[in-house]
């Protein structure tokens, strides 16, 4: 260990390497400075046994302070809500309006008076429309969306929740632990299969503040099940005069592909309905508050929500989304959805010439892709795909080149599924491809 404590450079030294010339002085002593104290950082804990190409290292942090990490990727995975890669796509008109919103923008005024106006009237009159709810509010995800809720309407009081439905979402954030953060009490009622409305029935007490439902979006329970019905439930909440909430998650509003519906919790009387603006939503990552009126009042405002609240550009993109919904328009995750077959399969003929002609071995199968981002666990989307041989080290010269491709690597082949690709897209894929496996052809064996 000691050894390689004296192997590390020092700051001047690196400063005078040929990999770093032209970099601006700040930035590489910035840079060498976090490299450095990483570096021993891992020896100090074991996890560095041998030391790594250090002005390289340095030259990436520098390039990184200089330019930030975050950079457009070209999906090929065909998992549509792709968390790792920034889960939906917006729609360009939601890019232009979002681009639009970064300079100045009404975001709190009302331009007909001059005068300050709400920064969620857009918001709440879409949702209003499209999900008969009487208001709404935004928040930067659901899980704050579900904090908000319990924080504001049963602080200090009890919640009454399936144990079915005691999921857990990204990020191994539980909803246990949601109610406990909102400093409410949970109530668990019912078994993990079935749970029926007198066992909520059961539970309510004169401390009780909520039945809280959690549609299982990112995972199923099948075979001998049983699930209280969302209107007798609804019944039971007014007549024990408790609120009654719906965390639907994935954001499907009209209830597609077989997902609980919005508009449909909001009708059979859920006083609050939480979801997502991603999902199958498809727009920005935001977390939507809608139902009655008085309800959203009281979260609007607990202090809570300013702090959960998201920014301009995150408005005007889940604005634009909404609108398509509005309209009667898919976005860019939806259409991918529900792309049918023949198209998937020309876009795979289409991939499959373009590789033809520079040259590429590969095939076209029949695969399974899925949505991703905990919205429609199990079902799988039966897709096509272009195959080639690969191994990790294709599939990383894929990814860290320009434009970035990544693709599905298993069983010693790369799958690029043309679900999630554009027609755009193919050619940028294609010459891609024959850059990595030229580069591996020329290399010496």
């Amino acid at each position: 260990m000691s050894d390689l404590y004296r192997s590390l450079p020092s700051v001047p030294k690196l400063l005078g390497h040929p990999a770093l010339a032209g970099l601006p002085h700040d930035l590489v002593v910035g840079a060498a400075r976090q490299v450095l104290s990483a570096l021993r950082d891992g020896i100090s804990d074991g996890s560095i046994t041998t030391l790594p190409d250090i002005p390289a290292e340095v030259a990436a942090r520098a390039h990184l302070l200089a330019r930030g990490r975050m950079e457009p990727v070209i999906n090929a995975t065909g998992v549509v809500v792709h968390t790792n890669l920034g889960r939906a796509p917006w729609a360009p008109e939601v890019v232009e309006a979002a681009m639009e919103a970064a300079g100045y923008c009404n975001v709190e005024m009302d331009l007909d008076s001059g005068r300050r106006g709400g920064r969620l009237t857009g918001v709440a009159a879409l949702v209003e429309h499209l999900t008969g709810a009487e208001d709404a509010l935004v928040v930067n995800n659901c899980a704050a969306a579900v904090l908000l809720a319990l924080t504001a309407l049963a602080r200090d009081r009890e919640v009454v929740v399936s144990r079915g439905e005691l999921v857990e979402i990204g990020g191994s954030f539980r909803v246990p632990e949601v109610i406990a953060s909102g400093g409410a009490r949970l109530v668990e009622v019912g078994a993990t299969n079935r749970t029926r409305v007198a066992d909520f029935e059961a539970a309510i007490t004169d401390h009780t503040a909520a039945i809280l439902r959690v549609h299982p979006s990112n995972f199923r329970v099948v075979g001998f099940t049983e699930q209280p019905d969302r209107s007798a439930l609804a019944a039971l909440a007014r007549e024990r005069d408790v609120w009654m909430l719906e965390d639907l998650g994935s954001g499907s509003l009209d209830g597609a592909f077989g997902e609980a519906s919005v508009r449909e919790a909001l009708r059979e009387g859920a006083d609050l309905v939480m979801f997502s603006g991603d999902k199958l939503l498809g727009g920005p990552q935001a977390g939507v508050v809608a139902g009655r009126r008085d309800a959203v009042a009281w979260l609007r405002k607990h202090p809570l929500y300013r702090a959960l609240r998201v920014d301009k550009v995150i408005l005007a993109a889940l604005e634009r989304t909404l609108a398509l919904h509005a309209r009667g328009e898919a976005p860019p995750a939806l259409a991918m959805i529900q792309t049918p077959a023949d198209v998937l399969e020309a876009r795979a003929h289409a991939l499959s010439e373009k590789l033809t002609i520079r040259g590429i071995s590969h095939a076209i199968e029949r695969d399974t892709g899925f949505v991703g981002g905990g919205a429609l666990p199990g079902q799988g989307l039966p897709t096509f795909v272009v195959t080639l041989p690969a191994d990790d080290a294709m599939a990383r010269s894929l990814r860290v080149g320009r434009p970035s491709v990544v693709a599905r690597l298993g069983d010693g082949a790369l799958r690029f599924d043309v679900r999630t690709l554009t027609d755009a897209q193919l050619d940028p894929v294609a010459d891609r491809v024959a850059d990595v496996v030229g580069r591996r052809d020329r290399s010496p064996r």
